[in-house]
């Protein structure tokens, strides 16, 4: 059954509204600031499976995202169109390849990473001279995690370096890399096993470190639980930590620092 759409709060969204606000402000009656106030909560749509929030990136610099797993095929079908309608970025996380498939055969222009796991389309275009982001992950393993936050990242329009297999079992490969990590407005440092690294890095430069335990590793890392608690746990200072393999969570929060 096709799920039935329909926007909430049709007054308060209606075209008149619109019109006569927008009035008010060339006229001088209502700042700017006021009539932003007034449109940043507005508009969601609810398709009966899901509440889109359209203005997310309004109100918190970042758009609303797609958490693949556990929904249905149509529910993404349902989801994806009226996203895709609103014309902004869209990402749709943790979506398997042959779900993409299907997908792509029904929207046109709809793109995959299958590293990432992340679908995607109408990204923002990255300012030429913004300082870069830098992603880097102790190890090969942990690389899908680190791509799922760089690409998340570029679709938000950020510059992004990408540093991958940099862990501390062999720290001759980091300190070739000081120079680029100096320069990082943040740094997302992605590992596993036994998760030292993002107290390495955060102990070299000034930017913030946003730290992503992965689950990967042998028995005792207790799918990421130890990694996880070893850089909660870390003395070096300017380190945040996200949850487990959330790459995407650790790409939002390095987003929106100035």
């Amino acid at each position: 059954m096709k799920p039935t759409v329909r926007k909430t709060k049709p007054a308060l969204f209606s075209s008149q509204t619109l019109s006569r606000t927008f009035e008010a402000v060339a006229r001088g009656r209502l700042s700017s600031e006021e009539a932003f106030r007034r449109f940043r909560n507005l508009p969601y749509e609810t398709l009966g499976c899901a509440r889109i929030d359209h203005h997310r990136r309004m109100r918190k610099g970042i758009p609303e995202a797609v958490y693949a797993s556990g929904k249905s095929f149509g529910q993404l079908c349902a989801i994806t169109e009226r996203m895709k309608r609103s014309g902004e970025p869209l990402l749709i996380t943790r979506l398997d390849g042959t779900v993409f498939r299907k997908l792509k055969r029904r929207f046109c222009g709809l793109r995959y990473s299958e590293t990432a796991r992340l679908a995607y389309w109408n990204t923002q275009k990255a300012p030429k001279n913004e300082t870069a982001i830098v992603v880097i992950s102790a190890g090969t393993s942990d690389i899908p995690v680190a791509e799922e936050a760089a690409l998340t990242l570029e679709i938000l329009g950020k510059n992004v370096v990408r540093i991958f297999d940099c862990g501390v079992a062999g720290l001759h490969r980091l300190a070739d890399q000081i120079p680029v990590l100096e320069k990082a407005k943040a740094v997302i440092c992605v590992a596993g096993m036994e998760g030292a690294l993002p107290g390495v890095v955060a102990g070299l430069v000034s930017a913030p470190v946003i730290a992503v335990p992965t689950s990967v590793g042998y028995g005792a890392h207790l799918g990421g639980f130890t990694a996880l608690f070893a850089m909660l746990t870390s003395c070096a200072q300017g380190i945040s930590v996200v949850n487990i393999d959330n790459g995407f969570g650790a790409a939002c929060f390095a987003a929106l620092i100035k």
